[in-house]
């Protein structure tokens, strides 16, 4: 049986399903041309990741699939009903990348309340000849201890954001729909643990009491963030979305960093991927990553390997 990882997959994750009896081909194949491709080579099992779209339509080209595989956790580039309605298997990691993903929110909102994002751009521009103004200009950094974090979406994700916030010293507000109350356990050397937990609040409350806030949720048919929901924050307020683009109204927060209300944003994802508004990229007070949430050496292998037992637990036991 042969399988096609359109996005790629890790070296681990290939050598499992080799080592199964399966040919993994890894050949980037563009959406217009990947019905044909499918077809020619009989490919049973189409692994994705964000870029390849698996509609209706390539599902109804390709009676050879009987099974699609998204590294990651969101399935939003899958029609998800409608391949299962015909008999597909659908797959995905949803814990895989959670650290990962965790990690790169701490490091927009290290890198934001420091002003990393715009020092990396200035120091090379003038460090030489403005080193004091340059220092001047940084030297009004915050601490993160001590501070508020507010969590919408106390998900696989969420919780791996409130670990980070716990062990560094912050507050934690977390807001969220099916979740109402929970415990985080913060690991230490010699086998110490120590376990907080931790209730649910309204997300009203969040808004008004978080001095920064990062958003976790799958993606929804409207902005969580506008222009309403800004007005209400803590002057000075940081944001982090390293979720779905779309989750935050993009107008309303750069009216929110022109007028003060936000000092800075940390984005991952945006509108209209993978040509994010130029008055985004531009913006002095949003540090900006293209989408890498997921992007880590160790999350790339645990997502492939997690795919690999998958695809063999499914193909193998059905004999499809």
């Amino acid at each position: 049986m042969k399988i096609l990882a359109n996005d790629g997959i890790s070296k681990s994750g290939v050598r499992a399903l080799e080592n199964a009896g399966f040919e993994v081909i890894t050949t980037r194949v563009a959406q217009e041309q990947l019905a044909n491709f499918i077809n020619e080579e009989k490919i049973t099992a189409l692994l994705v990741r964000s870029a390849t779209q698996v509609r209706k339509e390539l599902i109804d080209s390709c009676p050879s699939l009987k099974l699609i595989g998204r590294g990651g956790v969101g399935l939003d580039n899958i029609d998800i009903s409608y391949a299962k309605s015909k008999g597909l298997k659908v797959i995905n990691t949803p814990s895989a990348s959670s650290a990962s993903v965790a990690e790169l929110v701490f490091a927009h909102l290290f890198g934001g309340v420091r002003y990393l994002h715009d020092s990396n751009r200035n120091m090379p521009l003038s460090g030489d000849s403005h080193f004091k103004d340059l220092k001047k200009n940084y030297s009004a950094g915050t601490e993160l201890r001590g501070k508020t974090l507010g969590i919408i979406g106390l998900g696989r994700i969420g919780k791996e954001v409130a670990r980070l916030a716990l062990g560094v010293g912050m507050k934690v507000i977390a807001s969220d729909d099916h979740v109402g109350e929970l415990e985080i356990t913060l690991n230490f050397y010699n086998d110490q643990t120590v376990t907080i937990p931790i209730k649910t609040e309204p997300i009203a409350d969040l808004i008004k009491d978080s001095d920064f806030i990062t958003i976790h949720v799958p993606a929804q048919a409207k902005s969580i963030l506008g222009k309403k929901e800004f007005e209400q924050m803590k002057h000075g307020v940081g944001i982090i979305n390293t979720s779905r683009g779309g989750l935050i109204n993009e107008e309303a927060l750069l009216e929110g960093i022109e007028n003060g209300k936000v000092a800075f944003a940390g984005l991952d994802v945006y509108d209209n991927e993978p040509t994010p508004a130029i008055k985004i990229l531009m913006n002095e007070q949003i540090s900006l990553t293209p989408h890498i949430g997921a992007a880590t050496l160790e999350a790339q292998d645990r997502i492939g390997m997690e795919l690999a037992e998958q695809i063999i637990a499914i193909l193998k036991s059905e004999k499809v």
